[in-house]
């Protein structure tokens, strides 16, 4: 799933440029973890939280929802369906409060020179 999801999210133009600086296959690995430790397979991920790792970027609800979008194809796509396909996404859902932000003014560095993301199309001014 997590292959395919983030295939689907490096060839997204609205997507693409918040993973310019992380290794596809790391974070496949990361997320495949994530997901396994929260759906109860034990203490695995090692990452950061969601909330460290995406306060330098300005994530809007429509691309929060755009992200779960595209998870819940490459779900289905794997034949995941009921009770399973409810949780994966209720557990994606969850860190939207912690991911989406209403003004780049909320996005924060997290070290000396990290780039504060903004959308592809944000006006700069």
């Amino acid at each position: 799933v997590h292959k395919d999801f983030y295939d689907l999210v490096y060839a997204h133009i609205d997507l693409k440029h918040y993973f310019k600086n992380t290794n596809q296959k790391t974070i496949e690995i990361q997320q495949t973890n994530f997901m396994t430790a929260k759906m109860g397979g034990g203490k695995i991920f090692t990452g950061k939280t969601p909330e460290n790792c995406h306060i330098p970027m300005f994530i809007t609800k429509e691309l929060f929802d755009l992200r779960n979008d595209l998870l819940k194809q490459c779900i289905l796509k794997e034949g995941i369906t009921g009770e399973l396909l409810e949780r994966w996404m209720a557990i994606s859902s969850a860190f939207e409060k912690a991911i989406v932000k209403k003004d780049p003014s909320e996005c924060k560095q997290r070290y000396i020179g990290d780039e504060i993301v903004l959308p592809r199309d944000w006006p700069l001014s």
